[in-house]
């Protein structure tokens, strides 16, 4: 039986108590086990512009959002339309421009609805019904995932990969298959150091942290057997983007002669290549600090590009709910 880490449970990521959204809050784990509460739409994409959840977080957090719109309409604390989730939609899908899943779940899940009545009797158990896929494709994906693994396999990952890449990991070992996962501590935020590995601790698979910078030295020494990822967004055409970072290894991985996955649940079609992606740029002052400590003096300057494009090139396969395929498939799959 496949057990779900502490930050992967749905009460964990985000729920609804006393008419407030509570989102748990990732920059205090694995320290801290704290929620930020949120009482309007906009203390909401506020959060998650503040990384208070990332990755797959701020589609769940989105999904929750939308039971407080209706609890807000219910309690006379929002306009009484139809406009108001939909507004409310739009205000979420902006606050993190690049990853484009959230917007497209939204859409998807307000786009059947009429009228406001029709929102407001079906939207909790229309969120329900999709956190249930959500939970199935997660899964389907990890089966799917572990089969790319050998018994004594070592995986490098950046950042952190969520339910697919820990399922991967874990039903490889509940097949009897001994595997050791590598992480980047990921900075600034140091996601790798804070979220993945203490989740992939907490479900019984061995693992190391790196520095961000180690991932070709480690895959020269012949400690790496297979890179794989998170993926942010997935263009038609196979490219790939995910954390900055992940291109770097990626490279370093097709060098070395070594296979490079991302797992991806679906494409952007309106996405053909990288030339439509809007590419967010976070404020280059969270790159002067780390855990809310300064790493440098001021007046330094500093960058912070958010997301790497890992062109299907680079790209051995992707992991997606129909299979394990190559960059080039992905249109003949996905149209």
């Amino acid at each position: 039986m496949i057990i779900t880490p502490y930050l992967l449970r749905h009460e964990n990521i985000a729920h609804i108590e006393g008419g407030n959204l509570y989102i748990g809050d990732r920059r205090a784990y694995p320290f801290k086990e704290e929620f930020v509460r949120c009482s309007t739409i906009e203390e909401v994409a506020l959060a998650l512009q503040q990384m208070v959840t990332q990755g797959g977080g701020p589609l769940e957090v989105a999904l929750a959002a939308m039971r407080l719109v209706r609890i807000q309409i219910r309690e006379g604390r929002a306009l009484p339309a139809l406009s108001t989730f939909r507004s409310a939609a739009e205000t979420l899908s902006t606050a993190r421009p690049t990853n484009t899943t959230m917007k497209r779940t939204l859409s998807r899940l307000l786009a059947p609805y009429r009228t406001l009545d029709d929102a407001m009797d079906l939207i909790e158990e229309d969120v329900a019904a999709l956190l249930d896929e959500w939970d199935a494709i997660y899964h389907q994906m990890g089966r799917s995932g572990s089969t790319l693994l050998s018994d004594g396999s070592r995986v490098l990952t950046t950042c952190f990969g969520e339910h697919t890449l820990l399922y991967t990991l874990a039903y490889a070992r509940e097949a009897g298959k001994a595997v050791t996962l590598y992480v980047n501590e990921t900075r600034p935020y140091l996601q790798g150091s804070r979220l993945t590995a203490p989740s992939a601790h907490e479900m019984g698979i061995e693992v190391t942290i790196i520095g961000d910078g180690m991932g070709a030295n480690l895959m020269r020494e012949g400690m790496i057997d297979m890179y794989m990822s998170a993926c942010d967004v997935l263009c038609m055409d196979g490219t790939v983007v995910n954390k900055v970072g992940t291109r770097s290894n990626a490279i370093a991985a097709c060098y070395h002669n070594l296979p490079y996955y991302a797992y991806a649940i679906s494409p952007d079609p309106s996405k053909d290549d990288s030339s439509a992606l809007v590419m967010e740029e976070r404020d280059p002052q969270e790159m002067k600090e780390c855990l809310g400590q300064a790493t440098t003096i001021d007046g330094v300057g500093a960058y912070y590009p958010a997301f790497d494009i890992i062109e299907a090139d680079l790209v051995t396969g992707l992991v997606t709910p129909k299979g394990i395929l190559k960059p080039a498939e992905i249109k003949e799959h996905f149209a």
